[in-house]
């Protein structure tokens, strides 16, 4: 049994230094992992103090390895690519079936996107426990060990979990009352509805989507009069029907026929969400075999006639 100072380190911080590594700039690492800058560069120190060395330079262009650092990057490159390998060894001998699977399901999509996904696990699954709510939610469950797994809605906070994207993307559309004079107008720009009541959520509800869209809102001189979103979509839905409002919603929700209520494009097709697969760390072992239904089922889901374009 090893007594070196360094036994105890966790395999993560090298993987996020490797990622920073080949990036040289710590927001592109921080987007490609998923997870905000701040906590990123916390690990990197932490790093660097339980190595004694510094492994970048900093400046104002990004990041440099320093001859130390690319000498750790070689060190850890051979035992990254081990434990990837080792993992999709094991992978290949774990059960084909599955007993039990805790799964979470992000409301941020209309649930007929799951529909498929649903009809593959009950095949598949002795014991399937589905959880329906909002994605931050999901999160905290995930982190609380209440469920295994969740399909959520991307950008979000992911720290310290592992996220795999699904290639399943959907633009956002306006949900507004059809007695508004924009709704017989097939396609719209967001500062059409500038000075307009938009129905949208609090920042910590979710802040990374809240910041992503907002970047959006500015680029595209988008003022709305904002006003707090329900939580549940129905009364959402009722509300926007009543006229007190419009919402931005994924296109998924345009399925939902809802009198007073249309949708409508908007021309900012970046204005999107993303699903993603989260789970933690420790699981990813035994849930590789739900990383590929995943990929397989949205891989046929998204080459169908009403895939979200």
């Amino acid at each position: 049994m090893t007594t070196s100072r360094l036994h105890s380190l966790d395999i993560r911080l090298l993987r996020y230094f490797a990622v920073v590594a080949e990036e040289n700039n710590m927001t592109r690492a921080a987007q490609r992992l998923f997870m905000s800058q701040p906590p990123l560069s916390r690990h990197i120190r932490q790093l660097e103090e339980r190595l004694g060395m510094t492994l970048f330079e900093r400046h104002t262009r990004g990041l440099t390895l320093t001859a130390e650092g690319q000498r750790v990057l070689e060190t850890v490159r051979p035992l990254l690519a081990l434990q990837d390998k080792t993992y999709a060894a094991l992978n290949q001998l774990a059960e084909t079936g599955a007993q039990s699977l805790r799964l979470g399901l992000s409301t941020a999509f209309e649930q007929g996107v799951f529909v498929s996904l649903e009809a593959r696990l009950n095949a598949r699954v002795e014991r399937l426990h589905i959880a329906r709510h909002g994605s931050p939610d999901l999160v905290r469950l995930l982190r609380k060990g209440k469920l295994d797994a969740a399909l959520v809605a991307l950008p979000l906070e992911t720290a310290e979990l592992a996220v795999t994207p699904l290639g399943w993307q959907e633009p956002l559309v306006a949900a507004l009352p059809s007695a508004w004079p924009e709704a017989d107008t097939p396609s719209l720009s967001l500062n059409a509805f500038s000075d307009r009541p938009l129905f949208w959520f609090k920042r910590e509800r979710n802040p990374a989507f809240f910041d992503f869209t907002r970047q959006h809102f500015r680029r595209a001189g988008f003022s709305p009069v904002y006003l707090e979103e329900p939580l549940e979509h129905d009364v959402l839905l009722a509300r926007i029907a009543h006229g007190d409002g419009l919402s931005l919603l994924p296109a998924s929700f345009a399925a939902i026929q809802r009198q007073g209520v249309v949708f409508r494009q908007l021309d900012d097709p970046a204005l999107s969400v993303s699903m993603g697969v989260v789970m933690s760390i420790e699981s990813e072992t035994w849930l590789q075999w739900l990383r590929a239904l995943l990929g397989q089922t949205f891989a046929v889901a998204l080459q169908g006639a009403d895939a979200p374009r």
